[in-house]
Order: structure tokens, then C-alpha cells, then sequence
């Protein structure tokens, strides 16, 4: 997009009148925010427009992306870069006297995900409009999202995360566009004309409005849809009578409790309203989306045997997995579709992503609830299942053993991972470690009988957001070095390893580093009155609260750290910040115990003198992505331990490396990837390797009790948890220290304690090496192009989907 500074300056003047009757020196920086996105939506409207006129004249197969999160972050900025007017744009408010970046920062994150699914969906939604793929979201209109981490006292305290006080200048709702989305009732078969027919009576109908974002592509004309949806009552929000009876909470209590559908992310399923409540939201936004892609595909006069021809689907990890049997209703009961041909359409249309290797998180919902809130949709299962089984029969002979093991219906619970698997035509993993690992252990029966849908896509993030937008003093030296091309075709990004030994270049990279530094204890010092020092080495472990992550044991290492500096002040070391920045899950106790923990540790070692600032601690509230974007690019070390086998990918292990951060790290994950790709000199590996940890697992030979009684720091950081050492209840701490002893650490925290400590000291003799340590740091970031999100996607729609790419420039 090709535009003048006074052409902006003029449409930016005249939106400020007509959204606030404003003139610039009477307005504020929120207002400036409102009109200059507004002005952005509207320059993108024109490509939204002829984008989606494109799809429907030229009848283009489109990939239709289903989540339960899109972490999007902001996107002024983003939009901005993508229409290639961010500069012009800088350049036109600041004649006008307004500060650019001030009016960036007035956005507030969409609080539409949490962790590393939503934002590598956001990634992907990003890379399929840059890239020439007709691709969309589809997901939910969370009015709280998850919700606003403070920190009191060292403790999660969670608050609603209002980010739609103010509307959302990138949504229009589409209230033309809402389909009824039906719960509950009764269904009965009726026999009309010879055919079975299903009658769904007695239901509770729910409106489901869709609110459309447009994602646009970078440079290239492209403008595809993000589409939530939000929960709304069918025909009335207010009950009158009652209101006028005096019944005032009657009133409206209706009204909310359908629009608690789409209130929060992730409502709390340790209680049964709690489950119920998500069952209720995976069927909402599915059964809305495939309604609405019907209906779209109506439009393109296609006969509906085609289907799979035109539209492909993507189940983002389990969650939307009953978007399988949706289809099939939709095609049997509601196009009259014969059984198997539904079946042959759904299982070619759809596609699965397994994002996990924890148990827990392959979700299976009770048969009686699933029946009760989804008549039809179990029946529809059922019958799945019976079909699938019986196959499994067949093929084993009989064997009645493997049929229970496989079955989707199994001890009174709906298992959604298996019927992902069978309902769809791909199922992949998101590293070549974790597909190994469900090919091998946990999904085993299922590759055995369908070797052939399964495959690997590593995850990827986008370099426009990870790099460019965050890092734009790097990128400048990037292009500057080797020139733009690496902007469009990322995997170019190694040209930059043949200047890994230049002084000069190493030179500029480091001060672009102490830079970012700078301006992270500048915000820390602003947030938390705590000064840190920007030559210290920045460790960073950000990511989601959980006990496989191992948080602990990098807590474990630092107050180890502290404790021989308590018994010597001139310990040799570099100094050290470690940088925490993570959410728990509200009904996670033993995660938030963790928080308490960091903060407790942070507390008492920041305010101890005779350490000489030798290492400080600090954890970051509220974590997400516009606070990711400050974090990474200042960050010497990226804290990537989790427990060999757990982690299915990581996706901020890539984005710390593209900005230049060195890797600690397990053989977990994509982390074997990054090794693969940087080299065993340029990434710091320690611990068990998963395939040792699925031996303990088997043999049951790991006693945490043995290291606790043989390694004294161990010994003493433990009693340290309970003693008073840390300055809270001798009893504040359980928790960990019986996840730890009496319940075996299960992470094997402890069995890596050692090898961990190893590893930081090697951490730290390399940062003394100051050219050393600029030549790693290059080589990853030169190295990091294989993970962009643009590689991966383009993979999954040539090996997936079978979408092609589109050139809408020209």
C-alpha cells in the first residue's frame, strides 16, 4: 500500500472529528489510538473486501482454522508493518506533534488465549495471509479471557481481564451472520419415507453473533478473517414480568447465564459446572463455525459431495474435536446426506493437531453429561464408535482386548482425542521428538492401524512479529547486512552465520542487545522499584506455570547460587538477573505455590546486602504478548527445562534464539531441533533425555529420596522450603516439598539438579568469553529461519490441506 504523509494526516484529522468532534490539540493519546486503528481498519477493508470476493468468484479452496485461542496481541502495530505504511504513518503524527510510540502503547493485549497454542495459532493466521493461503480462524469472543495476573504478597491473585471496556476497534459484528446453536432437549428417530430421520425437540436455543478481524497479510493485498463468536440470547435479554414483580434478579439471570458461554477462557473444570460449562463453549463456537462455512459454501454453487474439494478444517489440539461429529450432523440431518458419504467428506475435510504427550490433557468429557447437554451429537458418536470398533474387530481378529483399549466410548467417558484421530485424515505432532513419541508410546494402537495419517510439523512463530516488530534494531542490521530478502523467505536468515566472527558486526549486535537491556530495567525499575544491572546476564524463563516446565528447578539453582555466595561474598561470577514470567491456572494449587515461591526467593535475595547484587530475581505479572515482545529481545538466556518427553514443542524456545538468546536446555521438544540446527557449540543440553525418562516411567527404579539423602545442596535447599529459612510459615511451602519426596518427583526435578548447575556454570564461563558468546548468539538468530511460521504452514498446506498459494499483489 502506497500512501503520502498528508494523505494520512488529512483522513487522521477527519477521523478524530467524526468518531470525537476533536481537534488534535484537544485530544489525547487514547482518542489518537481509536482514530489512527480505525483509519488502519479502514486502509485494510479495501483488501478484506476483494479478498473474500477473490475466494467466492474464483471458488478457492479455503482452510478454515479452529481454536480454542488466538493470542493475538496487539495489532496497530502489526497491521501497520503488514500494509507497509508503519513509517509513513511515524512520520505523518509526529509532524502533528503526536508521539508515535505512546500511542502504540494505549493497546490493550486481546485477551483471547494464554499460552503457546493460541499464540501459535495467532502466528499461523499471520503467516497463511503473508504467505498466499486462504486461511481463517474461527474461535470464541472471550469477554474476560483468561484473566489479569497481580501479584500480592508473592501470591497469583486473579482479577477479570476487562480488555473490551472500551470495544475493540479491529472487530465488526456481523449480526447478520448468527446461527442458532442448540443445547440440550431430546432427540427421537422417525422413520419418513423409509429413511431415518432425527427431531431434535425441547432444546435450548443459543445465538451465536460473529464479530470478524481481519488478518492481514505483509505486502502482498491479502486479508483474510479471524471470526469469534459470541454467546447472546435467541429473543430476549430482559424479562419484563418479572422485572415489574419485583423479581429484579430473574430478571436478567437468563441473560447471563448464556452469556457465561463466552465469558472467560478455560472456566475452572475441577467442579461440575466448571466442565460443563467448556463442553458447552468447544460445542458452541464449533457447531457456529461449521454452520457458517456451510452456508458460505452454499454461496459458491458447489454440490455439497464437493465439499472436501473446497474447505478444509483444522482441530487445533482437542479442543474443538467435536467439530467430527457437528459435521456429520449437519451433512446426515440437516443436507440429508447418506451416512458414508458424510463420512468420506468429513474424515477428507478435517485434520488434527496433537499438542500434547500429558495424559490429563487428552480430554474426555462423561458420557452422561455429554449425553444430556449433546443428545445428538453422542448418538452421532455412538455410532462413530460402533462402525470404528468394528473394524478394529475385524482387523485383530476378534480381539476384544484391543477394541476396549481403542474404543472413543470407554469407562463412561467420551475420549476426544481418539475420535480426532478417527474422524480426520492427518494427525500430526508439532515436533519430530513428540510425533515420535505418540507414534511409539502414546498413541501406539492408533499409528498401528493408521500408519498413514500420521506425520510431523514442527511449530513455527512469525519473524514479522518475533523480529521485525519486536526486535527492529536487529532487523535493521540483519538487512543491513544481508540485504531484505530474508524478510519474505526467512530460511535466507543464514546468510547472517558468515558474519558470526566479524568484530564489527558482533559489535553492533551487542550494543542493539545492552540496548534492549537497557530499556527492560528501565521498566522494571518503573513497575517494581528494583534497579537491575543491564550488564548482568538476563536468564529468562517465560512461559505457562507448570510442573513439568520445572520452574522450580531454576529456583532451585538460584537459591543453591545464593547460598555459596552467602558463604562467599567474592564468589567469581558473572552477575546474574533471573527473569520469571508466568501464568497458573486458577485451580492449579501447586503451580501458584511455585509463584509464592519465586517471589519469596526474590524478596529475600534482592534485599540481601552481602550478596553484593551478585544475582537478582524478579517475576514479571501478567505475561503475555505485548510483555514478551519488551522480554525476549533482552534476553541473554532462555530457559527451555522441561522434563525430557513432556514438552509436545515449545514455540518461545524459537523466538528467544531468533533474538539472539543462547539455549538452555533438555533434549525436549523442538529443543532437539534447535541443537540440530545451531550445532552442540552453540546451545548449552543437560539432563535426562527422554528416552530415560520413559525407562524410569516403565521400570520404576527413580527414588527422589536417594539424591535428597546424597547430595548435601539438595538437602539443604529442601529444608531450606521448611525451616523459616525464606521468612514465611514453616508450612508454606508443602506442597513442593512433598511433590518433591513423598510423591517422587514425578519431573525428576531432583535428578537433574545436578547436571542444571553444571550447565549454569558453563552458562557463566561462556558469557566471560564476550566474543564467544556474540558468535553463538549470531549463529542461532542466523539459524532461526527454519522456525518461522512461514515454512511450517506452507508444509501443512501442500501435505495437509492441498491449498494452494495465491498471489493477490498483482
Amino acid at each position: 500500500m502506497s500512501l503520502d504523509k498528508e494523505f494520512i494526516q488529512n483522513n487522521f484529522k477527519q477521523k478524530l472529528t467524526n468518531m470525537f468532534a476533536e481537534d488534535i490539540d484537544e485530544s489525547n493519546k487514547y482518542h489518537y489510538f481509536e482514530a489512527l486503528s480505525s483509519l488502519v481498519k479502514d486502509y485494510a477493508s479495501k483488501g478484506f473486501k476483494d479478498t473474500n470476493k477473490y475466494y467466492l468468484n474464483k471458488k478457492q479452496k479455503q482452510v478454515y482454522y479452529f481454536s480454542m485461542e488466538f493470542l493475538i496481541g496487539r495489532l496497530l502495530e502489526n497491521n501497520l508493518i503488514n500494509l507497509g505504511i508503519k513509517d509513513v504513518c511515524e512520520e505523518a503524527l509526529s509532524e502533528l506533534g503526536i508521539d508515535f510510540n505512546e500511542v502504540l502503547s494505549v493497546e490493550l493485549d486481546a485477551g483471547l488465549g494464554n499460552g503457546g497454542l493460541g499464540r501459535l495459532a495467532a502466528c499461523f493466521l499471520d503467516s497463511m495471509a503473508s504467505i498466499g493461503i486462504p486461511g481463517h480462524g474461527c474461535g470464541i469472543r472471550y469477554k474476560y479471557g483468561l484473566f489479569e495476573q497481580k501479584i500480592k504478597d508473592g501470591y497469583q491473585i486473579e482479577v477479570p481481564d476487562n480488555w473490551l471496556k472500551n470495544g475493540y476497534v479491529w472487530e465488526t459484528r456481523k449480526t447478520e451472520k448468527s446461527v442458532i446453536v442448540k443445547f440440550g432437549g431430546n432427540v427421537n428417530l422417525i422413520n419418513e419415507n423409509g429413511k431415518l430421520k432425527a427431531v431434535h425437540e425441547n432444546y435450548e436455543p443459543i445465538l451465536a453473533v460473529p464479530y470478524d478481524i481481519p488478518v492481514v497479510g505483509y505486502h502482498n493485498n491479502m486479508v483474510n478473517n479471524l471470526r469469534l463468536w459470541s454467546a447472546e440470547t435467541v429473543d430476549k435479554d430482559f424479562d419484563f414480568s418479572s422485572f415489574s414483580n419485583g423479581d429484579y434478579l430473574k430478571a436478567v439471570e437468563y441473560k447471563y447465564s448464556v452469556e457465561s458461554i463466552t465469558q472467560v477462557l478455560y472456566p475452572n473444570d475441577s467442579t461440575e459446572k466448571g466442565k460443563l460449562l467448556r463442553l458447552k463453549q468447544e460445542y458452541f463456537f464449533v457447531s457456529a463455525g461449521l454452520q457458517s462455512i456451510l452456508r458460505r459454501y452454499e454461496k459458491m454453487k458447489l454440490p455439497l459431495n464437493e465439499l472436501d474439494k473446497y474447505i478444509a478444517i483444522h482441530i487445533n489440539d482437542t479442543h474443538p474435536s467435536v467439530a467430527i461429529a457437528e459435521l456429520m450432523r449437519l451433512l446426515v440431518d440437516e443436507k440429508s446426506m447418506p451416512w458414508d458419504e458424510a463420512w468420506k467428506i468429513t474424515t477428507n475435510v478435517m485434520a488434527y493437531t496433537n499438542h500434547t504427550i500429558l495424559a490429563e490433557a487428552l480430554e474426555k468429557w462423561p458420557v452422561d453429561m455429554f449425553k444430556k447437554l449433546l443428545p445428538r451429537i453422542y448418538m452421532i458418536i455412538e455410532e462413530i464408535n460402533r462402525r470404528f470398533c468394528s473394524e478394529v474387530f475385524d482387523r485383530y481378529n476378534g480381539n476384544q482386548a484391543k477394541v476396549n483399549e481403542m474404543s472413543i466410548i470407554s469407562n463412561n467417558n467420551v475420549r476426544m482425542a481418539y475420535l480426532s484421530i478417527v474422524g480426520s485424515h492427518s494427525v500430526n505432532g508439532v515436533a519430530k521428538l513428540h510425533t515420535e513419541i505418540l507414534k511409539k508410546q502414546e498413541l501406539k494402537s492408533f499409528y498401528e492401524f493408521y500408519p498413514e495419517k500420521f506425520n510431523n510439523k514442527t511449530n513455527g512463530i512469525t519473524h514479522r512479529r518475533w523480529l521485525i516488530q519486536s526486535n527492529p534494531k536487529l532487523s535493521n542490521l540483519i538487512t543491513g547486512s544481508i540485504g531484505s530478502d530474508w524478510i519474505k523467505h526467512p530460511l535466507k536468515l543464514k546468510d547472517l552465520e558468515k558474519f558470526a566472527h566479524d568484530s564489527s558486526i558482533q559489535n553492533k549486535f551487542a550494543c542493539i542487545k545492552k540496548d534492549n537491556k537497557i530499556r527492560l530495567s528501565n521498566f522494571i525499575k518503573e513497575k517494581y522499584d528494583l534497579n537491575v544491572d543491564p550488564d548482568s546476564i538476563f536468564d529468562v524463563q517465560a512461559k505457562r506455570l507448570h510442573a513439568y516446565k520445572r520452574q522450580v528447578l531454576n529456583v532451585f539453582n538460584i537459591l543453591d547460587l545464593y547460598n555459596r555466595l552467602k558463604e562467599n561474598p567474592n564468589l567469581d561470577i558473572v552477575p546474574r538477573t533471573f527473569i520469571f514470567a508466568a501464568k497458573a491456572s486458577p485451580g492449579y494449587f501447586l503451580a501458584k505455590q511455585v509463584i509464592k515461591l519465586i517471589n519469596t526467593a526474590a524478596n529475600k535475595i534482592n534485599n540481601d546486602r552481602s550478596i553484593n547484587d551478585k544475582i537478582k530475581v524478579v517475576f514479571l505479572e501478567n505475561y503475555g504478548v505485548s510483555l514478551a515482545q519488551n522480554l525476549i529481545p533482552a534476553a541473554d538466556v532462555s530457559e527451555q527445562i522441561s522434563t525430557a518427553s513432556k514438552e509436545a514443542s515449545g514455540t518461545g524456545n524459537m523466538k528467544f534464539m531468533m533474538n539472539g538468546a543462547i539455549t538452555i536446555a533438555t533434549l525436549d521438544g523442538a529443543n532437539v531441533e534447535i541443537r540440530e540446527a545451531v550445532g552442540d557449540d552453540n546451545i548449552v543440553i543437560f539432563g535426562l533425555t527422554a528416552k530415560e525418562v520413559i525407562e524410569f516411567y516403565k521400570n520404576k527404579n527413580y527414588h527422589s529420596r536417594d539424591i535428597f539423602n546424597s547430595d548435601p545442596r539438595v538437602n539443604k535447599i529442601l529444608t531450606q522450603l521448611t525451616n523459616g529459612f525464606l521468612d514465611v510459615s514453616n508450612y508454606e511451602f508443602n506442597a513442593i516439598y512433598d511433590s518433591l519426596l513423598f510423591n517422587n518427583d514425578e519431573y525428576f526435578v531432583l535428578k537433574d539438579f545436578d547436571a542444571y548447575v553444571k550447565a549454569q556454570n558453563k552458562i557463566n564461563d561462556l558469557y566471560v568469553n564476550k566474543k564467544k558468546w556474540q558468535e553463538m548468539s549470531i549463529v542461532n538468530v542466523a539459524n532461526s529461519g527454519i522456525f518461522s511460521s512461514d515454512n511450517t504452514i506452507a508444509k501443512y498446506a501442500e501435505e495437509i490441506w492441498h491449498v494452494n498459494k495465491i498471489d493477490l499483489k498483482n
